[in-house]
């Protein structure tokens, strides 16, 4: 469709009519705010924008979003029509419009391995070889120990290449004894190409919100045409991180490791409740409840004992020196006899 440019003279006409095709602009705009519903929701913000007056010229051409939705193709002719994926083996057929492409699947694994073993530091040891010699990285890890400073049990997250992610499971499950182990599937290569396709729509479009800017012929139009690349810009960022977190998800997959030390066997005397040990331990659980309870008591009679000892022993002695006061018999002082005098004639 061929637009006739705008002359000067259109481009001054009355500020009510002015105000009105930017409000109407505006709105049309905020209706094809969703980036992901394809090209032909914004070139029709774009159409607005040069129907309300404020930019001159035409629209430039604009992709249509549901021809490009899976033609891989186009977006990669240099390579005869192939789009490498992030993993898998076999091929994906995907069509588009007109044509027929073969895509890698993008998958992303997970897997879930627990172990036990005699020495879990040695084991842990093990699962660092295994990842180092893939390629591969722990990025979290945990590790507790007992009371002699034993590694008791560790819990180990590993990121390893999808690629080799089913020799890394076989590796891991050899390493101890295998208690359980469990792997997951998820294929997102619908994703992965729906996310290309519109990364590539939007930069259409923002090259096309700047070829618009370039017209912009007011300071109104210039300020309603930077908000809406500024918009599409923010959505081109959030696909973009949407793009990476399926590349990591679908280059690396994801291996849990739980290690745990053997249980310690307790000797058949113990588990069944009878012989020699198990009478022995029992009689010297008993001899310890008969020695507690005795502490228990003593240590509640103490205080008293010692306050019956405070008082009780100087009354003692009072009383024993009055009953002895009692005993002792009272003596009369003895009389002295005058001299005789020397008797007469």
């Amino acid at each position: 469709m061929t637009r006739t440019p705008r002359t000067p003279r259109a481009l001054g006409a009355s500020v009510p009519a002015r105000a009105a095709a930017l409000l109407a602009a505006l709105l049309l705009g905020l209706t094809a705010c969703a980036s992901d519903s394809g090209g032909g929701d914004t070139a029709a913000s774009e159409e607005a924008l040069v129907d309300s007056g404020l930019v001159e010229g035409e629209v430039p051409a604009a992709a249509d979003g549901r021809g490009l939705a899976y033609d891989v193709e186009a977006q990669d002719s240099d390579a005869g029509g192939s789009v490498s994926g992030s993993t898998g083996r076999t091929g994906a057929r995907r069509s588009g419009v007109g044509s027929t492409t073969l895509r890698e699947p993008s998958i992303i694994s997970t897997g879930t391995v627990s172990l036990r073993a005699d020495d879990v530091a040695e084991a842990r040891f093990e699962v660092q070889k295994v990842v180092d010699r893939l390629g591969g990285q722990v990025t979290d890890s945990e590790t507790s120990t007992d009371e002699d400073g034993a590694v008791r049990d560790a819990r180990l997250v590993l990121r390893v290449p999808s690629d080799d992610f089913t020799e890394a499971m076989a590796e891991l499950e050899g390493l101890a004894d295998l208690e359980a182990s469990s792997t997951s599937s998820e294929d997102v290569t619908t994703q992965v190409v729906d996310t290309e396709v519109r990364i590539r729509i939007q930069r259409e479009s923002i090259a096309r919100i700047e070829a618009l800017l370039a017209r912009a012929g007011t300071i109104q139009a210039v300020v309603s045409v930077e908000r809406e690349l500024s918009r599409r810009e923010a959505d081109l960022n959030s696909l973009l991180q949407q793009q990476a977190y399926l590349a990591d998800r679908t280059s690396l997959s994801t291996i849990t490791v739980h290690l745990q030390r053997h249980a310690e066997d307790g000797g058949p005397d113990e588990d069944d409740g009878s012989g020699f040990l198990a009478g022995l331990e029992k009689g010297w659980d008993g001899f310890t409840a008969v020695a507690v309870g005795l502490a228990t008591v003593t240590g509640a009679v103490l205080p008293f004992a010692a306050a019956a000892l405070l008082v009780g022993v100087p009354g003692w002695l009072l009383l024993r020196a009055a009953a002895r006061r009692r005993r002792t018999p009272v003596t009369a002082a003895p009389t002295t006899a005058a001299p005789a005098g020397p008797s007469e004639g």
